[in-house]
């Protein structure tokens, strides 16, 4: 990082998101973190937070540091969003809370047991079908297909037309970065896939019973407005499959890379939860975030002005070293708990129960099937504004 120092407030002339740091941003997290507790982005004019004490301060403090004005580079104040602002993501409270207190009690642990046989199931056959080819890609055959299995069936989404999610999740994550070729990448195709996505929301595009049409019912008992009720969905399908996606890509990549550690889950498949936490520490699917100051605030020796943006880089975070101790070890001894790859406060993602339910299941019926997993060629990374995505990664198994 080439960083300059203006009183007590370093500066980065970096593109955080150029290709060269999406595709690797170690280097350019341990720079930020090592520069200071805030460094200013002169590309970008924002101010950006590196080390986990500050980004944990930041998550938890929306009163300070809003979503409200939106969560990406783009100013909700001053220029107008793509798309209808998230009710969850892109809200704070009071306005966050009827929608989040609609949705809390259908994605508790205790609310998800009636899937756990059904995808239990689904990850067992699934995995029984990749063992029999012996040779698979880890992200099309098995972190992208499980959760566009299971996923829009409990929300009651149809099953044609399922691809449009991946596209659409891609774009609406590069969207809250700059407008950069990522952007441009998918707008093509965002009329289209936007036009599915809204289409499956309306109460009789949803099948009887699922997460959907349990939204729409709260609609009809008046906990929120029949107009909210499409974008609550919405928000279900944007943020509930790419994030699964690559929470278990990593975790299977975070396996490849330590096999010893895959050994250790197979002695204790009890394990998995562990595993798939300290994977989402290890890798941080989602590697930022921005807020938007509400008023000038005094972090460390440097006062953020109001109105300015924030980025958060939650993947930087997470492997502090003032925080975790060997932070770039994929270790199922650590306890990741308080890890921020699933946010913090009133925004920590609503729907992690249901991303840890799909990955335990996954990671099981693998755990019970495979004895070996090797990688047989080197993992393609997807390059994204705010994702830590993979395009391939191939691999071998050895049955159980």
């Amino acid at each position: 990082m080439s960083t300059t120092s203006a009183h007590t407030l370093p500066t980065s002339h970096e593109d955080p998101f150029g290709d060269e740091i999406l595709a690797e941003p170690a280097p350019f997290h341990h720079a930020l973190r090592e520069a200071g507790p805030v460094v200013h982005l002169d590309r970008y004019d924002v101010y950006a937070m590196g080390r986990y004490e500050q980004v944990h301060a930041a998550l938890v403090d929306w009163q300070r540091f809003e979503s409200s004005a939106g969560v990406g580079l783009s100013n909700f104040r001053t220029q107008a969003p793509w798309r209808p602002p998230s009710l969850l993501l892109e809200t704070d409270p009071p306005h966050h809370d009827a929608p989040r207190h609609v949705l809390e009690p259908i994605l508790t642990p205790r609310a998800l047991r009636r899937l756990r046989d059904r995808w239990e199931a689904e990850a067992e056959d699934l995995v029984e079908s990749l063992v029999a080819r012996g040779t698979f890609d880890a992200v099309t055959d098995l972190a992208e297909a499980f959760p566009l299995r299971v996923f829009p069936d409990a929300v009651g989404v149809r099953r044609e037309g399922r691809e449009n999610l991946l596209p659409y999740g891609d774009h609406l994550f590069n969207a809250f970065g700059p407008p950069n070729h990522l952007v441009e990448r998918g707008k093509a195709r965002i009329a289209e896939v936007s036009a599915w996505v809204n289409a499956q929301c309306a109460r009789e595009a949803l099948r009887p019973g699922g997460f959907g049409a349990q939204i729409w019912q709260a609609a009809d008992r008046g906990d929120i407005t029949h107009e909210q009720a499409p974008l609550i969905v919405r928000s279900l399908l944007s943020a509930g499959v790419d994030t699964t996606v690559l929470g278990i890509a990593a975790v299977t990549h975070a396996f490849l890379s330590a096999p010893d550690q895959w050994d250790a889950l197979r002695r204790e498949p009890g394990r998995v939860r562990v595993a798939f936490d300290e994977a989402v520490r290890w890798a941080s699917p989602v590697q930022t975030f921005f807020r938007t100051a509400t008023t000038d605030v005094a972090v460390a020796d440097v006062t953020i002005p109001a109105g300015h943006k924030i980025l958060m880089f939650l993947g930087a975070a997470n492997r502090d070293p003032r925080r975790w101790e060997r932070p770039d070890a994929f270790d199922l001894d650590r306890d990741p708990s308080g890890h921020v790859g699933f946010g913090m406060g009133v925004h920590h993602c609503v729907g992690q129960h249901v991303a840890r339910l799909e990955a335990a299941c996954v990671l099981s019926a693998l755990a019970r099937r495979v004895r070996r997993i090797e990688p047989i060629g080197e993992p393609v990374r997807h390059l994204n504004n705010t994702l830590r995505a993979y395009a391939s990664m191939p691999v071998a198994v050895t049955p159980a």
